[in-house]
């Protein structure tokens, strides 16, 4: 009896060794894949689930090997949710750690220098790969969604391509383009030059916006930013039709007309002194760091040529400035 007991415990450890090589050869030889193929794992998908579906597809040739390793190694509940690539070559071993390391397929939105808040916005909504819980909300109650009560939302997130998994909730997209404006703007204001008249960040990020509105060839931002700062210096309007544009709103047809220029508005800077109350877009990294890190010159005006170079000409005096304005502004119009 005792040798019969030995002889199959000699036979089960065996056949569990033969089951372990066996096991351990299906994981590391690639998978039946001939081309890229996209397999989604689904939230509250379980492991039997996913072995089933491999084997289903082809994917597998063993349909409980997978459940067995995963359980055994205890990774059956560490497999996160989410879209994998399976290329060609992959074993079923690398497509479990993946999936235990949660790299899943990765979706882009790209948010634009210069947009408004509205315009942001409209972009996120229209995103089908993100999961919409902000739709049809007002303002006050998208900014109170992601932890910012009482905030205006104009110039707070950051343009910039992110990446996100499918299915990402539209709140947690815009967390993290409001958290990383916060941390780029608090970097440049450590490192900014000293004197510049701005009480807080935020001062900053508003003439951020207005440059970034005003410049549209890189090499002239840190121009265009010591112009402004050089009016806010000596006490005089910023005079600068983008926040003239804002303060229209969604009536702006395209042109700006004089009695726009007299109609009073926190955002008209012709009528009235000072930064207006908010940012009035997003501002890039570059018209960020121009503002922190402006020119130093004694330039106080500057004024479209009206080509298709984008550039300006530059001016200290309002009597060579108007010089400038006839012969690139109201001459080229007379034509």
């Amino acid at each position: 009896m005792l040798g019969l007991i030995k002889k199959l415990f000699y036979l089960a450890l065996l056949l569990s060794a033969l089951l372990t090589y066996d096991i351990y050869s299906f994981l590391h030889q690639p998978m039946s894949v001939n081309a890229e193929t996209l397999y989604e794992f689904s939230p509250g998908s379980s492991v039997t689930s996913l072995a089933h579906n491999l084997y289903r597809d082809g994917l597998s040739q063993r349909k409980y090997y997978i459940q067995l390793y995963t359980r055994l190694s205890g990774k059956s509940r560490k497999l996160k949710a989410g879209e994998y690539f399976i290329r060609p070559g992959v074993t079923p071993y690398q497509l479990l750690l993946m999936m235990e390391q949660g790299k899943v397929k990765q979706y882009s939105l790209t948010l634009i220098e210069g947009y408004s808040f509205r315009q942001m916005l409209q972009l996120v909504q229209q995103s089908k790969d993100l999961k919409h819980e902000l739709a049809g909300l007002p303002v006050t109650e998208v900014m109170a969604r992601i932890g910012h009560v009482g905030e205006h939302p104009e110039g707070r997130f950051y343009p910039d391509t992110y990446h996100f998994p499918k299915g990402l909730s539209d709140v947690e997209f815009l967390k993290r383009a409001y958290n990383e404006m916060e941390q780029r703007l608090d970097n440049a204001w450590q490192n900014r030059d000293p004197g510049l008249p701005f009480k807080t960040p935020y001062e900053a990020l508003i003439m951020a916006s207005i440059v970034e509105k005003e410049s549209a060839l890189a090499e002239e931002r840190t121009r265009i930013a010591g112009v402004f700062i050089n009016r806010l210096r000596k006490g005089m309007r910023l005079q600068t039709d983008p926040t003239v544009i804002y303060g229209i709103g969604e009536s702006y047809d395209g042109d700006i007309r004089f009695k726009d220029l007299r109609r009073d508005n926190p955002y008209n800077t012709y009528t009235r002194k000072g930064l207006p109350p908010t940012p009035i877009a997003m501002p890039g990294q570059g018209a960020i760091d121009a503002v922190m890190n402006p020119d130093t010159t004694d330039y106080l005006y500057f004024v479209a040529r009206g080509d298709a170079s984008g550039s300006h000409v530059f001016s200290t005096t309002l009597v060579d400035h108007e010089k400038a304005v006839d012969k690139f502004q109201r001459k080229r119009k007379k034509k």
